[in-house]
């Protein structure tokens, strides 16, 4: 198993939804970082439930940082950090496998051994810890890389798409502390209103999501297998429903002409810039100092109330048509955004670090 990120900073993450304490190490962050407590707690908790829109699972998700920081500084060691789960009840191994879950593919792997209650090691309960990791990513980035921010809106939920743009250091600052972020304030109140009359249904929902990262300067990246978007999707596709990223106009540049799809190069005040960002600020799989935009889809949350058709996994010749409705999120989209911007950030500083724009 591999559960491990980064080269230069890394994060490995341990737990299970229904253990009893999940812990990341995070290590190669330089010594002399101000940990911010009150930052980790507020992007903790705009990762929450609110139980209405989500799962009624709803965890205080307290954390510890028990090595690594020393008198609310890096010390230049690993750092540790465990969240502990207080609602996380019995349960029992499901009898059947769940489609669209990892039940069936763990067990082939793990030969049946692997803990899957409430999802197990796969479980969206994990993305906590890359969230509390990113705080800490975050305030590096913010000490070193003052002008360098990323953020992820909701930009689509089923159906109904929110097409506003989010280049503006104003509207992007907005995005990153809101609890639902959609800029459109009618669109948001209408992708809530689908997600509960989907959800009434019995049934659920997926999304997609951008992400900015404004103020990244030219340069960053390690081709070839450590480019820009290589490291950025490694991290993106870690989070569990994520099937899918395209960055700039992604696939729509595969129906244009090259007339239309490249960006003209114009000076500006002697710093070179494009005209336009079909390319979503990367250029050979390196930064070239034009505002990073990429997309991420993920599926609908594949545990719903509705009969699904499946086989036992005691008896494979037994099959079933199980409801396998319970705490779950009728669009685990809208809870995601603080988890890309999170692993957006850890990306970036292992990159950053690995260019030598920090030491």
């Amino acid at each position: 198993m591999s559960s491990t990120f980064g080269k230069n900073v890394t994060l490995t993450v341990s737990g299970r939804s229904r253990g009893e304490k999940l812990t990341a190490i995070l290590d190669g962050i330089p010594a002399g970082i101000a940990v911010d407590g009150e930052l980790i707690s507020r992007r903790l908790s705009l990762r929450r439930p609110d139980g209405v829109l989500s799962t009624s699972r709803i965890e205080p998700d307290g954390f510890e940082i028990t090595a690594g920081v020393f008198g609310g500084f890096t010390d230049g060691t690993p750092i540790c950090i465990s969240i502990g789960n207080s609602d996380c009840g019995d349960g029992d191994q499901p009898e059947y496998f769940r489609p669209s879950h990892a039940d069936f593919t763990t067990f082939v792997k793990y030969g049946g051994f692997a803990d899957m209650r409430g999802g197990g090691f796969f479980s969206g309960r994990l993305t906590s810890l890359l969230v509390a990791a990113g705080a800490i990513a975050e305030s590096v980035l913010c000490g070193r890389f003052p002008g360098v921010s990323a953020a992820t809106r909701i930009k689509s939920v089923g159906s109904v798409t929110d097409p506003s743009d989010v280049s503006d250091r104003k509207t992007h600052g907005e995005l990153k502390n809101a609890f639902f972020p959609v800029v459109s304030p009618e669109i948001a109140e209408e992708m809530k209103r689908e997600i509960l009359r989907v959800k009434e249904e019995g049934d659920s929902l997926g999304g997609t999501l951008e992400t900015v990262i404004l103020g990244l300067p030219a340069g960053v990246g390690e081709p070839y297998f450590d480019s820009l978007e290589s490291v950025i999707s490694h991290a993106v596709f870690s989070i569990p429903g994520v099937k899918g990223i395209s960055f700039g106009d992604g696939f729509a540049l595969s129906a244009m002409k090259g007339s239309e799809a490249n960006d003209p190069i114009i000076s500006a005040e002697n710093v070179l810039l494009t005209s336009s960002n079909r390319a979503g600020g990367i250029n050979g799989g390196i930064s070239n100092g034009m505002p990073v935009v990429f997309t991420t889809a993920l599926k609908p949350t594949p545990t719903i109330a509705l009969p699904q058709t499946t086989v036992s996994k005691n008896d494979p010749a037994k099959p079933g048509s199980v409801a396998f409705g319970g705490r779950n999120d009728p669009c685990f989209a809208i809870r995601v955004p603080q988890v890309v911007t999170a692993v957006t950030e850890l990306a970036l500083l292992d990159l950053l670090v690995s260019g030598r724009f920090l030491r």
